[in-house]
């Protein structure tokens, strides 16, 4: 059934008026994603994380909440020269740290304030003049409102950062709109920090029952919200010096997602120190060992017996794919050493991702990609240095 002539009239009339107020669903255009530098986490997201909507990103402390987002920030300046940050620290924005992780900083507007106020309504104007490509508050707990920061240690202050936060989000709307035809019109990403604590009173049949920061309102708010925790250490074994934490293995979860299926899980291995024997270094996330598992997981990768295939149209003489291999580990060697091959994955994985409507990322299918056909997927080892010198630990 066609619109009626009364709408079209009403349409014209309001656009008029208001231009650009009203359109129809079909010449909206689909808001751009902007990679978290992680292909798993990326297609846990729904293809990255969305584009002019806020993001909440929660987790206990040192379980790589800023490093997910630093990496975030790195990976999308690489892609653009352009793209920059307003990072509003309220705790701390560590330049080092920042430039080990691959960020610019000399593309990274950083204010450092636990001004609540002051905070909200910076973030708004930068929302507000398309002057930045993402903003980051680093992170929730640390800002304080004026009214509690002019008050005595013992005089009590409630609620005050949830109704300051409720209204933040009650006017970010209009600071985070961007034009529903024009693809040219700058998009951004709003991330949020925070951190779990625990609610006391409160009964979980999963263990110490935990809330956020910044009352109810925000988790109505946020278009996406996950959560990240360290699932295990990753070691390295030194010469004369034992085993020595080197990075850690993060799992992320995205408890809230308004635009694809919610309760995704991807696992990142992440370098937070340098690791001369398995030859990675300090910021690395190791995106071999991810794009394998993917790969595995949407069928890009497929086993055949002990042999894992790729097919790109090209055919050896039995008729046989030419990316061939025997064993995972082999086929995870072969993927390490061509970044041609790693982009071509890349791409179709994430590609393929986008179709596969019957296919869940749960922390089993995530552990039955890894186990296929061999224990567990293997960091990379230096080949050359002499036995024992490292650890093999997925």
């Amino acid at each position: 059934m066609s619109v009626n002539k009364e709408a079209l009239a009403l349409l014209a009339k309001i656009n008029k008026a208001h231009p650009g107020a009203v359109c129809f669903a079909s010449e909206m255009k689909v808001a751009k994603r902007f990679t978290s530098g992680s292909l798993s986490l990326d297609i846990a997201l729904g293809g990255g994380w969305p584009g002019n909507q806020w993001v909440e990103v929660i987790g206990r402390e040192s379980h790589g909440k800023t490093f997910i987002v630093y990496k975030t920030l790195a990976a999308n300046q690489k892609k653009d020269p352009n793209f920059t940050c307003l990072w509003v620290a309220a705790e701390h924005y560590d330049t080092d740290q920042a430039e080990a992780l691959g960020v610019d900083n000399e593309r990274v507007i950083v204010v450092p304030t636990q001004a609540m106020e002051f905070a909200y309504q910076t973030m708004l104007d930068f929302a507000t003049s398309r002057s930045v490509d993402m903003i980051v508050l680093d992170s929730y707990p640390a800002l304080i409102p004026d009214e509690e920061a002019e008050k005595d240690m013992d005089e009590a202050t409630m609620a005050l950062g949830a109704r300051l936060t409720g209204k933040f989000f009650r006017k970010s709307g209009a600071a985070t709109k961007r034009s529903m035809t024009d693809p040219d019109d700058r998009p951004m990403l709003g991330i949020v920090i925070n951190q779990y604590r625990d609610a006391i009173g409160k009964f979980s049949p999963h263990g110490t029952p935990t809330t956020t920061p910044g009352g109810n309102a925000k988790n109505y708010a946020f278009y996406t919200r996950v959560e990240v925790r360290r699932d295990e250490w990753i070691q390295e074994a030194r010469p004369g010096k034992g085993k020595v934490n080197v990075g850690q293995v993060i799992k992320v979860k995205t408890i809230k997602n308004k635009s694809a299926a919610p309760q995704q899980v991807a696992t990142i291995d992440a370098y937070f120190r340098s690791a001369p024997y398995l030859n990675f270094a300090r910021g690395d996330f190791d995106t071999t060992k991810e794009i394998m598992i993917m790969g595995i997981l949407f069928d890009v990768i497929k086993r055949k017996g002990a042999y894992y295939e790729i097919e790109n149209g090209e055919f050896d003489d039995k008729g046989k794919p030419v990316l061939r291999w025997h064993s995972k580990e082999n086929t995870l060697a072969a993927i390490r050493e061509d970044l041609d091959l790693q982009e071509f994955l890349y791409e179709k994985v994430l590609a393929a991702s986008q179709h596969a409507d019957e296919r869940s990322i749960s922390e089993d299918d995530l552990t039955a990609a890894e186990n296929e056909g061999h224990k567990k997927v293997s960091r990379r080892p230096k080949q050359d240095e002499a036995d024992g010198l490292h650890t093999l630990a997925a």
